[in-house]
């Protein structure tokens, strides 16, 4: 007698599977399923090569996005995912991995992906609107760079702010961040009505990787980005002032070494120019 070797093609269906499994989105956590097979397939090319690759993802859910990064190839995968309801919905992926998936079930903003993940590393995921952008800047001021590569799905609005240049209304300073230490570009967009259930706005997938020479001052760039944009409406020697005054430097000559109009507002100056004034308040304080 033949025997039927399932594999992971032969799974039953996204919706199945929620069915099933008797799945549903919970809002605290900010879920909303993708079970449109052709879209996770979209996200996972978008990631490609993957052979050789250990990629982590964060908030699986009931795995359609996992589905497609294993078949398309990557080495191994990491799926993290807090909420235990998807776990055996998971683990029925994993049973088809042949061994090259690990379920980690917890909290993605204390997994540490560098520690659990041998290199290379790739971070692909549909991330949870309420922390998405909290785990986004964690991964790019970490030091140093422990990926190679990064797909992540946001609110359409936070994936502008992340790809914007000055000028930008989008423009502020998770932009100067990311693009400090990487290049960032919007894939494509996501429809809400993609999702089950809705969510209330559009969301798009957004593609990182790092810079040859990435800025290294993270930490400083951070307080020097906080200062400025944290009263963007103002000039520069407003908003900068506290922070001169903080760091026993003259606002005025920092201003001018750095080449920045002092009347200037900081959505008007390119991620260069926040680089070279973190690089003099730094080259002062030592």
């Amino acid at each position: 007698m033949q025997t039927t070797v399932m594999r992971i093609e032969d799974l039953p269906s996204l919706s199945e599977t929620v069915k099933t499994h008797g799945l549903g989105a919970n809002k605290k956590l900010g879920q909303h399923f993708l079970l449109d097979s052709n879209l996770t397939d979209k996200i996972a090319r978008l990631a490609e090569p993957l052979t050789g690759h250990s990629v982590a993802e964060i908030g699986p859910g009931p795995g359609g996005l996992t589905r497609a990064l294993l078949l398309r190839g990557a080495k191994t995968l990491t799926a993290i995912e807090m909420d235990a309801r998807f776990i055996p919905a998971l683990a029925e992926i994993g049973d088809l991995s042949d061994g090259r998936m690990e379920i980690a079930q917890g909290d993605a903003l204390r997994y540490d992906i560098a520690a659990h993940l041998p290199a290379p590393r790739k971070i692909v995921a549909n991330l949870p609107y309420n922390v998405g952008t909290k785990m986004l800047i964690n991964w790019v001021t970490a030091s140093p760079i422990f990926w190679t590569q990064m797909v992540l799905m946001f609110q359409l609005e936070v994936a502008q702010r992340v790809v914007a240049g000055a000028g930008d209304p989008h423009y502020g300073r998770l932009a100067v961040l990311c693009q400090s230490v990487a290049s960032c570009r919007l894939a494509f967009e996501v429809p809400a009505r993609a999702f089950t259930p809705p969510p209330k706005v559009n969301s798009a997938v957004i593609v990182l990787e790092p810079l040859k020479r990435p800025f290294e001052d993270l930490k400083l760039l951070g307080r020097v980005t906080q200062a400025a944009f944290g009263q963007r409406r103002k000039m520069l020697r407003r908003s900068l002032r506290a922070l001169a005054e903080q760091s026993d430097i003259s606002l005025d000559a920092w201003l001018m070494e750095c080449g920045v109009d002092p009347k200037a507002r900081p959505e008007t100056l390119p991620v260069s120019a926040f680089q070279k004034l973190t690089t003099a308040l730094k080259a002062h304080l030592e």
